[in-house]
């Protein structure tokens, strides 16, 4: 192996020369940290810099000078101070940078989860929460989207089969998002839409509206009637099958991270028209701390696939193995959704799907706004 010339060892010595020079090191915690000094400047929590009350910034960003030095840097055991040439002196609790440094964020997840596969599921045996534990108390609305939060689905138990009540399910915990299709929406097999949803066929796994540039985050489903036989919904935790492709073949999930996709709906149906595209990879990562936080996956809605260049499409058919792992019958959860029985759904997570069916089958259901119900489980102590 060619060793370092002196040009280079030289070159090298620079960089960190200039690096020391506008970034301080700090270990606390087994954790060793480099901060840039404008990173430092512009996070002052000083009454001057934030505003405690609003928990807003009041310092300007772009007014912090990119060539800032700290005058004095006094530490303690558990507390640095930084005195800027403006004037202000910055506080910091070591243990609140450890918190919030890249190094830090790169240890922690962002949201805890359990992945699953059908035997895993069924082991934890995740108990139904009450419709009026659910409406009536934090305690069951918290056990609710604890489970949620973790397995990406959960079931509320004892819900009348009517619109109102499966809508009042809704206000307790987030907004109804409004799509294309509505603010609520029942479907059955009249084929009153374009889509194959509103048939009696089967459904493979799949989330929904890939299509959209940001996909609905929560699905709710509630089924009215069904006078007929099978119509089993079947559920797969996608992230579960992205981690047996990432043990297996890193490189193929690194594709299918970074390279975009179109997904497309087309309808014209009635006095329904709608054209709608979204574009995105398969899969969407944190690049800090490598967390898988959605999914894209519909084979039904994949637009042409003109946005991967001849020299990768071969690769990334190769790395879409990953559809063959979401299909295998042991990661496959099938449930009869039966009135009096809600169920919600991670859309960026957990794909559903169905088997064909005889008979009358009416469900009715909404898309939640994904921001609202993190926020509904952070107001209640979950980690979200």
């Amino acid at each position: 192996m060619r060793g370092e010339t002196e040009a280079e060892a030289e070159e090298t010595r620079d960089k960190r020369s200039r690096a020391a020079s506008v970034s301080k090191e700090l270990q606390y915690a087994n954790t060793v940290m480099r901060f840039d000094y404008v990173w430092l400047r512009d996070h002052c929590r000083s009454a001057s810099c934030y505003n405690s009350k609003t928990h807003q910034c009041s310092l300007d960003t772009v007014s912090v000078d990119l060539r800032i030095k700290p005058k004095t840097i006094p530490l303690d055991d558990t507390t640095v101070f930084f005195t800027w040439p403006d004037g202000p002196v910055t506080r910091y609790d070591l243990e609140w940078l450890v918190k919030n440094s890249y190094e830090g964020q790169k240890q922690k997840i962002i949201q805890p989860r359990i992945l699953w596969n059908a035997e895993i599921y069924q082991q934890a045996q995740v108990s139904p929460v009450d419709f009026q534990s659910f409406l009536e108390t934090n305690e069951g609305l918290k056990t609710f989207l604890q489970n949620f939060l973790l397995y990406g689905i959960a079931f509320v138990e004892n819900v009348l089969p009517t619109q109102e009540h499966t809508e009042t399910l809704a206000k307790r915990i987030s907004l109804i998002r409004e799509t294309i299709y509505g603010r609520m929406w029942y479907f059955t097999s009249d084929f009153s839409k374009g889509d194959t949803v509103y048939t009696k066929l089967p459904l493979d796994g799949h989330t929904d509206t890939t299509y959209f540039q940001e996909p609905c985050g929560t699905q709710v489903f509630q089924c009215l009637k069904h006078e007929g036989t099978d119509g089993r919904t079947v559920l797969v935790d996608g992230f579960y099958a992205a981690e047996q492709v990432l043990q297996k073949s890193p490189e193929e999930l690194e594709l299918l991270s970074k390279v975009p996709l179109k997904h497309e709906y087309i309808e014209n149906v009635g006095e329904c028209h709608n054209h709608m595209i979204g574009v995105g990879p398969v899969l969407n990562i944190y690049p800090w701390n490598k967390e898988l936080y959605l999914i894209r996956s519909n084979n039904y809605d994949q637009a042409v696939i003109n946005t991967v260049p001849y020299d990768v499409i071969h690769r990334w058919f190769t790395a879409h193995a990953l559809t063959v792992e979401l299909r295998r019958p042991e990661n496959e959860l099938w449930v009869k959704l039966k009135p009096g029985r809600t169920l919600f759904i991670d859309n960026w997570r957990v794909l559903h799907g169905r088997e064909s069916f005889t008979g009358y089958r009416q469900l009715c259901g909404f898309y939640l706004t994904r921001d609202d119900v993190l926020n509904t489980a952070r107001l209640l102590g979950l980690q979200a």
